[in-house]
């Protein structure tokens, strides 16, 4: 299993690279006018952020299992800067998670999970196990 075997960061930007390869993951318009969260102070500069957070978004899954947008947003947070108060934790921009997991979708990577008396969320499609698995 490579996902495993090599460091995150260098298989999310392989992964990133593959990820642009397909035709479902474009960024949208209006991705270099927003932050990647409330806490941020200027919007996103990395020509490559929707590729890579995409390609972070679907190793997270495939680690952690079935995963919704609150907790993808919670894990994407950091720290907001409140100048003299001391700082306190914001969540990360719902839309830009919420969109590439509906990307992921049309691609057939991910589908809507429901468990009766579970949280609801995406999981990884066997396509998408594979497609992740293939990155070496």
């Amino acid at each position: 299993m490579p996902v495993y075997d090599l460091p995150a960061q260098e298989y999310n930007l392989k992964l990133a690279e593959a990820l642009k390869q397909i035709p479902e993951f474009t960024e949208p318009e209006w991705a270099n006018f927003v932050k990647s969260g409330t806490s941020k102070a200027r919007p996103i500069e990395d020509p490559e952020f929707w590729h890579k957070r995409a390609a972070s978004i679907l190793r997270q899954i495939y680690i952690n299992g079935a995963a919704g947008v609150s907790r993808l947003r919670t894990r994407y947070g950091s720290r907001k800067k409140r100048g003299s108060k001391p700082e306190e934790f914001r969540k990360a921009s719902g839309k830009i998670i919420r969109t590439i997991l509906q990307q992921s979708d049309k691609a057939s990577f991910t589908e809507i999970f429901k468990v009766k008396g579970k949280r609801a969320g995406r999981k990884l499609t066997i396509k998408g196990q594979e497609f992740l698995e293939a990155i070496k």
